[in-house]
């Protein structure tokens, strides 16, 4: 675009008014959208497949992503950290670049590892408590005779 066609641009723009912010919000008055917003939902089941999903990826990393002991010798040195002794050893400033490299990459793992442990188990305590609230729930909601309250007796809660 050339100069004098910015120009003119900018010019047409002073022409049509004064230059305004819109955003796109909800009315001042009610917001909201007339109750028709849907409620957060979560099925017991879709937390213990995140839950399956956070361990599953725990297990992979912990297992495949463990540059410390892969190829380990008889010391128990992984083979990143004897190049990094082997390079060390012949005056290469890469060997402790790698050994630096390697407890970055050690420090983040575990990191990682934590994270998906803790989303794990926190999904798992969340899927037993609320079974177990849901049991309370259901309990409570019985009729005299042990059975589920029927439609007509659930309905007078909501008057």
């Amino acid at each position: 675009m050339a100069w004098g066609e910015w120009e003119q641009l900018k010019a047409d723009a002073a022409e049509r008014g004064s230059t305004q912010m819109r955003l796109n919000q909800l009315p001042a008055e009610g917001g909201g959208d007339g109750g028709t917003q849907a409620d957060l939902v979560v099925n017991q089941d879709d937390l213990g497949a995140v839950g399956h999903d956070a361990h599953s990826l725990y297990e992979d990393l912990r297992v495949g992503a463990d540059i410390v002991g892969a190829g380990s010798n008889k010391d128990g040195t992984g083979s990143t950290g004897q190049a990094a002794a082997a390079l060390k050893s012949h005056g290469f400033e890469t060997g402790s670049a790698l050994e630096t490299t390697v407890d970055i990459w050690t420090s983040q793992l575990n990191t990682v590892l934590q994270a998906c442990a803790h989303i794990s188990d926190h999904l798992d305590f969340s899927k037993k408590l609320h079974a177990q609230e849901d049991a309370k729930i259901g309990a409570v909601i019985l009729g005299s005779d042990g059975g589920a309250l029927p439609v007509s007796e659930i309905s007078k809660y909501f008057k």
